[in-house]
């Protein structure tokens, strides 16, 4: 089945060139024009080579649907711009930011990443800010062409009749599963020890026994980070990092070590290494004040009782995770474990063993006992899970899948919608292929409105 990802994903490879290109391009030319925009062959072998530095597979004729996809991505472009459609130029920005993010964390560090690229960070951001620019306006007129379009009950059974019947897909059996996730908190005597430990550690930096980054990789208890002498490099702006411990950070001058710093992972002294701006080098050390067993006792009875009330129907377990949970993922994505495809229903292979060894006791509509665990922070917690369905392992069908089937025949639609549009606005613009490009099957329909275009012209 054809899927709707081609402008999203591919216009995001395609932008990113200027970020994760190490070497000069000693030859380039152009390989294709749309309007008063052109494709430089150095766009498509970057687009290619940005794949298989994030791991992608390259897949036959790559170049060839690299190219397609970079010329669909001006005509879509083009199009926001005569349509005039909105840019938001802090989204521009902040995405940005985001990809400078990630390619240093690629490279290990903002000044690695300059030396490769052979730029400073703002010439990186300055040379790729058209490209992400373009690619915002082709999403936008996507979006445009595509939002509307719906599906009815009658089109998904017909979708599904055409499907062959020896192609159709099994399914190993899923499950939803919900949680609600409370942690223990330590007693005020073990949260006084670990601040008096920090604060230890603090004097015997500041006087010289021992650096940061060595008193990091022997004390911290944070698996990301103390290996690097506790380093991160942080963006004050980037909502993925604790804000008590951002503002903690960027309040220090180079060199300076924090006083402690208490957050929900627990506690901390921070280190400024360098700071440009609003980005940072951070060092820390990170300590967690052990819970013992009369903390998790007291969390086993707490959620006990919040099972009691799901049981007798007193609460639905919407509201009790919401009033009771404290796992940080459910304030965003809900209380139902997400698979990797970012839906709630998950094959038992994907799902944590010790969630596995409490479902064999559970019914589907049942809330398991409180049980403890520990969790990929090493943070122990408590937990009780609800098994809102299951299903039998079976053949792809309309009764058990519907939904899957329903989304796959709305982007068979919207691919529909989309190419019927492409087919009536490729002519109206000037096109232009390079001899090379013309070798490949699907830029038939581009030269075919490159010949109309000059024939009209």
């Amino acid at each position: 089945m054809k899927k709707l990802v081609f402008v999203f994903f591919s216009l995001l490879v395609l932008s990113s060139v200027s970020f994760a290109q190490p070497q000069k391009i000693v030859a380039d030319k152009i390989v294709g024009i749309v309007g008063d925009r052109i494709i430089l062959l150095s766009d498509i072998s970057n687009a290619l080579a940005d794949i298989q530095r994030q791991g992608g597979t390259i897949p036959p004729n790559a170049e060839c649907q690299v190219m397609e996809q970079a010329l669909v991505s001006k005509v879509l472009m083009l199009s926001a711009l005569r349509d005039s459609l909105p840019l938001n130029e802090e989204e521009v920005e902040a995405e940005l930011d985001q990809r400078i993010r990630y390619f240093i964390s690629v490279y290990g560090t903002k000044e690695q990443l300059e030396s490769i690229a052979g730029k400073t960070i703002y010439q990186i951001k300055d040379d790729a800010r058209e490209s992400v620019r373009e690619n915002k306006l082709a999403q936008s007129m996507q979006r445009k062409i595509v939002d509307n379009v719906k599906i009815t009950p009658a089109e998904v059974k017909t979708f599904f009749d055409k499907v062959p019947k020896d192609s159709l897909p099994f399914f190993e059996s899923e499950v939803e599963i919900g949680q609600i996730v409370v942690y223990p908190k330590a007693s005020r005597d073990l949260e006084k020890y670990v601040m008096d430990e920090l604060a230890n550690y603090k004097r015997q930096v500041e006087s010289g026994m021992i650096s940061f980054g060595q008193a990091a990789k022997k004390y911290s208890e944070d698996p990301g980070s103390k290996d690097r002498d506790g380093q991160y490099q942080v963006n004050r702006n980037d909502k993925q990092w604790d804000p008590l411990w951002l503002s903690a950070a960027f309040r220090l001058k180079e060199g300076e070590v924090s006083n402690v710093v208490k957050t929900r992972f627990g506690y901390h002294i921070l280190q400024m290494v360098s700071r440009t701006g609003d980005d940072a080098v951070v060092r820390h050390i990170l300590r967690v004040p052990p819970v013992t067993e009369v903390e998790i006792s007291e969390s086993i009875s707490k959620l006990d009782s919040v099972r009691s009330k799901l049981i007798v129907g007193t609460m639905d377990f919407n509201t009790a995770a919401g009033k009771y949970t404290e796992d940080e993922q459910a304030k965003f994505a809900g209380p139902f474990i997400t698979s990797r495809d970012g839906d709630t229903y998950n094959t038992i292979d994907e799902l944590d063993k010790e969630i596995v060894v409490m479902l064999d006791k559970l019914k589907v509509g049942e809330y398991s006992q409180p049980v403890s665990f520990t969790d990929e922070r090493g943070k122990k917690g408590v937990r009780i899970l609800y098994l809102k369905s299951k299903s039998e392992p079976h053949i792809l069908n309309l009764k058990d899948d519907y939904n899957k089937v329903a989304q796959s025949a709305l982007e068979e639609k919207k691919y529909k919608a989309l190419e019927r549009w492409l087919n009536a606005n490729i002519p109206t613009y000037y096109i232009m292929i390079d001899e090379e490009g013309g070798e490949c099957p699907q830029m038939k329909k581009w030269i075919d409105a490159e010949k109309d275009y000059a024939v009209v012209d």
